[in-house]
């Protein structure tokens, strides 16, 4: 068996517990896990505030709807049991700029904000443009073992570890 880092959890049980909850809202929801819809209903719903006539004119709000429903429970969820799981090791600590990134590209705050924000809306734009989240392709792909998410997740993972590589290899003394 795999020896975890104190504090982590067990990479095995961590991905029952995943299986577990996908199960559950098949069973009880009737949808695969999933929140490529999510940020639009929240964008839908905080621009309603401002400009409710333009947010009624959508197209694309009016097709999705601005309600809270299963994808942002399943997005609070996602929140709340990262939370549980960081408590519950000990692990939890609130940083603006993480150690690794400090170390590479110094520690700014902003200059990482933004690399966040470029880097979220480039995830944002192909999720858009894939029709749905890696959440969606990927977990929900692999749990009915289609073959494109398995293509999907084979993507992810493959594009982490080019970014990853070229962001975080050492420096050539």
């Amino acid at each position: 068996m795999m020896k975890t880092p104190a504090g982590h959890w067990n990479p095995y049980v961590a991905g029952a517990l995943v299986g577990v909850v996908g199960i559950l809202s098949v069973a009880l929801v009737g949808n695969y896990l999933g929140a490529s819809t999510t940020f639009v209903r929240a964008a839908g719903a905080a621009i309603s505030f401002v400009a409710p006539d333009w947010v009624a004119g959508n197209e694309e709000f009016q097709r999705r709807g601005i309600v809270f429903d299963w994808q942002g429970a399943f997005v609070l969820g996602v929140f709340i049991g990262a939370l549980i799981a960081s408590l519950s090791g000990k692990t939890f600590k609130l940083e603006s700029v993480p150690p690794m990134w400090a170390e590479r590209f110094g520690g700014s705050f902003w200059k990482r904000a933004a690399v966040s924000f470029i880097g979220g809306f480039i995830a944002l734009f192909g999720a858009r443009l894939a029709g749905g989240c890696p959440s969606g392709h990927g977990l929900s792909g692999l749990m009915t073992l289609s073959v494109s998410g398995l293509l999907a997740m084979l993507g992810f993972f493959g594009a982490g570890l080019l970014v990853a590589n070229l962001i975080y290899r050492r420096k050539l003394s």
